[in-house]
């Protein structure tokens, strides 16, 4: 059965595009702890609503990433004062041990981010945005990141092909046969995804694409409550930006560990940039609650 749209993936395009924006963003520039964690925790919480239990093996495949890069930094970059232990004769140091968690925090939460964009993202809502825009980097777009699941499957379907007329190699074949083998199957891959973008080129050329202005078959308009949204995580990323400027968010690792506190009048720069991340989480876990409540009311 297929899962019914959230409400955050149900919101205008144009809020869901600047929301992605503005997380991913925040997550490569922003390397304070706290900041970096608020970033995973509200990737990670919405990656849950938007695809519930098939986010779990998702979710859990990042720790193990983590920690490799977390402890992997240190063995190449000894830089700081603190050491810890001693590896090969290398000094394993708390500041590269930290600054390793944070290369861990920072290329997890993006991938979880980008895992969230597709999942609310879909092509045909990034076509209604850019399409009359920039048609052209438009449809480039929707097609590279089209082509690894379409290859993925195109694979999976050649290869049960070759299965079915003998030609896979088996258990005890050679590693060369089993070369050649691949070698035939990216050839046919490769033929097969040449043949389609000639096919896709001729047919749009002949339905005249380009030549007029481009229309979409979805329609999105505002409603008050969309833009309400929009208007206070814009505010509330103003908040964290105005804490950055004043160094809020400064997090130095080398050659002097020197992390910004979080505490006092700090706190409101973490907070309001928590909340900015959370508000997707709030959308959808509100209208599941209500939806939940009135169910059990029929």
């Amino acid at each position: 059965m297929q899962k019914i749209e959230s409400r955050f993936a149900a919101c205008h395009p144009a809020v869901s595009f600047v929301f992605f924006l503005i997380a991913i963003g925040g997550c490569m520039f922003f390397q304070h702890p706290a900041y970096l964690l608020a970033s995973v925790l509200g990737a990670a919480t919405l990656l849950l609503t938007e695809k519930g239990s098939q986010a779990v093996p998702v979710l859990l495949g990042m720790i193990p990433l983590f920690l490799l890069l977390t402890g992997i930094n240190p063995l190449f970059n000894h830089y700081g004062k603190r050491v810890l232990f001693t590896v090969f004769g290398n000094p394993y140091t708390l500041e590269a041990l930290l600054y390793g968690m944070v290369i861990g925090g920072m290329l997890v939460g993006a991938l979880l981010w980008f895992a969230c964009y597709s999942a609310v993202m879909t092509s045909d809502k990034f076509t209604w945005l850019f399409g009359n825009l920039i048609p052209a980097l438009s449809l480039i777009l929707v097609m590279v990141l089209r082509l690894i699941p379409a290859y993925r499957r195109k694979t999976s379907q050649i290869s049960g092909a070759r299965r079915c007329i003998g030609k896979a190699p088996g258990a005890t074949e050679s590693w060369k046969e089993k070369a050649v083998y691949s070698v035939s199957t990216l050839s046919a891959l490769t033929t097969w995804a040449l043949e389609g973008a000639i096919v896709a080129a001729d047919s749009m050329r002949s339905r005249g694409y380009g030549t007029a202005k481009r229309t979409g078959f979805l329609s999105y308009s505002w409603r008050t409550s969309e833009a309400g949204m929009g208007a206070f995580g814009l505010i509330l990323f103003g908040i964290t930006l105005w804490g950055a400027s004043l160094g809020w968010t400064k997090a130095s690792f080398t050659p002097v560990l020197e992390i910004a506190p979080i505490t006092g009048i700090h706190a409101l720069g973490i907070l309001a940039y928590a909340l900015c991340l959370l508000i997707p989480t709030f959308v959808n876990l509100w209208e599941e609650t209500k939806w939940k409540f009135l169910r059990s009311k029929i």
